[in-house]
């Protein structure tokens, strides 16, 4: 696996990546009677406040210093060629509005092909992969806060064979931490959130193993967690080949600044004739942005 070393850059690592792979993608797709959208499901404000992280076990708790860099929604914006339809979707209103506000600055020119949606980004996927997209193409890129995306939603966007997915996996700050050391012990609550993000049950059979144990009262069984954090990232990468037609294989892990895995930087396509291709310069870009052979 591909492992990011720059603590709390990793967000503009990211964010490198993106832009490069939607100016390759755009440039590829023009050239084709297609219709293409960039669709950001967990859109914010437009910018990022880029803090570096100074305890492995407060995420979110930062040094004074902050510098603003330009979010997933401003990187496709600046896009050249231009995309003819950008998808905003956020939870948050006023999260929509800061970034209405910004396109309508700086972006007026494309204010009217941009569609906002206020609401959970898995409904709002849903409706639009079920819509006929014989004719068009899009990427959709799922930057989530923690473990917000659906199996289900990630099977709905396989199914259009016409979308290139960019997804962080939150393997680190979400899955890891639910995976309780004696499942015995795992609450319902965090079962059900496990297979809501894995689309299947199977993950106990991986990350855990049962023994037969000795008791003064005799024998019992018991289940404990046998998994890492590789173990974890390729269960999710299977689950993902098992429903796209490419896949990278070996995609980035997202570090804080300790080197402790956040989230897993993934890739996949879903059109048959596109996604040698599409994998190819996925690949080439995140190596390069990484300095990986």
């Amino acid at each position: 696996m591909a492992i990011n070393k720059f603590g709390g850059n990793w967000t503009e690592t990211k964010l490198n990546i993106l832009g490069k792979y939607l100016s390759a993608y755009t440039t590829i797709l023009k050239k084709y009677n297609f219709k293409i959208a960039f669709i950001d499901a967990f859109a914010g404000t437009g910018y990022i406040e880029n803090k570096q992280n100074t305890d492995e076990n407060l995420l979110f708790e930062f040094e004074e210093t902050k510098e603003y860099i330009k979010g997933s929604a401003i990187v496709a914006l600046e896009t050249k060629p231009c995309f003819d339809r950008y998808i905003f979707i956020d939870l948050n209103k006023n999260n929509l509005d800061n970034l209405k506000q910004i396109i309508n600055e700086k972006f007026s020119n494309k204010k009217d092909n941009c569609i906002f949606y206020n609401d959970d980004a898995n409904i709002v996927l849903e409706k639009l992969c079920n819509k006929n997209w014989q004719r068009h193409r899009a990427i959709v890129f799922l930057d989530p806060f923690g473990m917000e995306v659906k199996w289900q939603t990630i099977e709905s966007i396989a199914k259009t064979k016409a979308i290139d997915l960019w997804i962080l996996f939150p393997f680190g700050i979400g899955v890891n931490r639910l995976l309780t050391n004696d499942i015995s012990k795992m609450p319902s609550s965090w079962e059900k959130k496990l297979n809501d993000i894995f689309g299947t049950d199977e993950w106990k059979n991986t990350f855990y193993k049962t023994t037969v144990e000795p008791s003064l009262f005799g024998e019992f069984e018991k289940t404990r967690k046998v998994t890492n954090f590789n173990k974890i990232a390729q269960f999710y990468i299977d689950r993902l080949e098992s429903i796209f037609v490419g896949v990278i294989d070996k995609p980035m892990y997202l570090c804080n600044s300790r080197n402790n895995p956040l989230f897993l930087f993934c890739f996949a396509s879903g059109n048959e004739k596109g996604s040698k291709t599409a994998i190819k310069i996925a690949k080439n870009i995140m190596v390069k942005e990484m300095g990986l052979k």
